[in-house]
């Protein structure tokens, strides 16, 4: 299950890899690892939503040159997670330098005149701490997680690496051939990430959701240093970014450590606000498929355009949040449930959403089939579920139980440090707030079967959506 909650519920490592896909990948990837049970009997319904709370730890502040810093303390142990979140993903990449966003994460490391590449990856290990980045279609982020008493050393190599990184031609020549091998690997290969790209190009008709994070490789290959610099002068400043830092920390003494590192960093220039090509109705449906020898067990994927929390009318994402874990959430999803246990016919079975994109995104089902069964099978079955739910809706039980689930997963993610930072700085470096993640569970609590049921009939409409088939090669074992 893709959701809000998409970051956080998945290991950093995993996050790493699947955000340089396209959206639609990293949702079926993320969405399989759901597919057995994980409850066998029925949740207890949330408690209801409180007209108070206690008043939240997490604080915010400005620095002087635009940068916004939240804190989240955490003091069971002596340690923090410090990230950095530029506003700036592969959809704000001009036009023809696909590619650019993420090839300049991988810049990020190469060193500064006080820093040279490679130091901070050994201070960090040095530390017995770990560290990583990554890029999506919205946002590019870094992070380390180390001992609290090295928190003033993160922060300064992060704050110097923001403006003061050497960028010559034979390391923009050196990182681009790195990210064209990582490109060879990770996409051509794998049959199911080159369907992936095939899919999302044909689900976004217009919008840069439907290039790949890491790049087309044509343009990958003309990337260059005037790119890389003007890339680098545009979005790389403080008053583009969010730092977020977790764990045994305090307000006074993180402002007093950003103030003395980041806050001696220039701001940069006002960044218009960020306005991407919009998607055009759609009308017809697709169908992308794919045959390839290295297929073990044929699958489908099935999306549809739906609007993102940012984009949606009130109560449409939470609504659309429930939707996919009632139908393919988790073991007591209606897909597991019926077409995996009782029907036998799949042997994977789920559905996404990408709410926390920053512009529309997408909804996704898919399945795989069980024994000799066939995928033409599985794909009737699913749909049998999807037009259930749209002609009779969901039950109070039913959506009690989705909500009890999905609660407990905001829950459990609460409880480690690194989520929490991904979850506030995912949340407030594609325009939302604090406010908005606090509101977060009241709103779940808030939906009712009837608005479960309207915006599955709203969006998910067979006669638009988009289909791919990932099949063996003709007679393949």
């Amino acid at each position: 299950m893709t959701t809000k909650l998409a970051l956080a519920g998945s290991a950093l490592a995993f996050a790493c890899l699947a955000l340089l896909l396209p959206p639609a990948l990293a949702q079926t990837v993320a969405a399989a690892t759901v597919a057995v049970p994980t409850q066998t009997t029925a949740p207890a319904a949330p408690a209801p939503a409180q007209d108070t709370a206690a008043p939240s730890p997490v604080e915010r502040f400005v620095l002087g040159n635009g940068l916004e810093v939240v804190v989240i303390p955490d003091h069971r142990s002596p340690v923090v997670t410090h990230m950095v979140w530029y506003k700036v993903g592969s959809a704000d990449e001009p036009a023809g330098k696909s590619g650019i966003a993420h090839f300049f994460e991988h810049l990020m490391f190469k060193g500064t005149k006080r820093h040279p590449a490679g130091e901070l990856d050994a201070a960090v290990a040095a530390l017995g701490g770990n560290l990583n980045a990554f890029t999506t279609a919205d946002v590019t982020a870094f992070f380390e997680t180390v001992p609290a008493d090295a928190l003033a050393s993160m922060m300064d190599f992060e704050a110097d690496r923001m403006r003061g990184l050497i960028l010559s031609d034979e390391v923009i020549g050196s990182e681009r051939d790195v990210v064209l091998e990582e490109r060879r690997q990770r996409i051509d290969g794998s049959p199911q990430a080159l369907l992936s790209e095939e899919f999302a190009a044909t689900l976004y008709q217009n919008h840069p959701y439907g290039i790949p994070v890491i790049g087309w490789e044509q343009e990958m290959e003309q990337l260059n240093r005037t790119d890389a610099v003007d890339f680098y002068d545009h979005y790389y400043a403080p008053n583009n970014a969010v730092l977020v830092v977790a764990g045994d920390v305090d307000a006074a003494t993180v402002r007093t450590l950003a103030e003395a590192s980041y806050g001696k960093v220039a701001r940069g220039p006002a960044l218009p606000p960020r306005v991407r090509p919009a998607e055009p109705e759609h009308n017809t449906s697709a169908v992308v498929t794919l045959s390839d020898p290295r297929v073990g067990l044929p699958s489908f994927q099935r999306a549809w355009i739906v609007p993102s929390y940012r984009t949606a009318a009130p109560g449409e994402a939470e609504a659309l949040d429930l939707l996919s874990e009632i139908l393919g959430g988790s073991g007591r999803s209606r897909f597991y449930q019926a077409v995996v246990v009782k029907a036998g016919i799949a042997a994977q079975a789920g559905a996404g959403y990408d709410g926390g994109a920053y512009d529309p995104s997408s909804f996704s089902i898919y399945g795989v089939p069980q024994g000799d069964h066939t995928l033409p099978e599985v794909e009737a079955a699913i749909d049998a579920q999807v037009a259930l739910l749209i002609s009779d809706g969901v039950t109070a039980a039913e959506l009690a139980g989705a909500k009890a689930r999905y609660l407990r997963q905001l829950i459990f993610a609460s409880d480690a440090q690194q989520n929490m930072a991904q979850i506030y700085g995912s949340e407030l470096a594609t325009g939302g707030s604090i406010e908005e993640i606090a509101q977060w569970p009241g709103r779940i609590r808030a939906v009712t079967p009837e608005q479960v049921q309207a915006v599955a009939k709203k969006y998910l409409n067979p006669a638009i959506a988009v289909t791919s088939h990932l099949l063996p090669a003709t007679g393949a074992q």
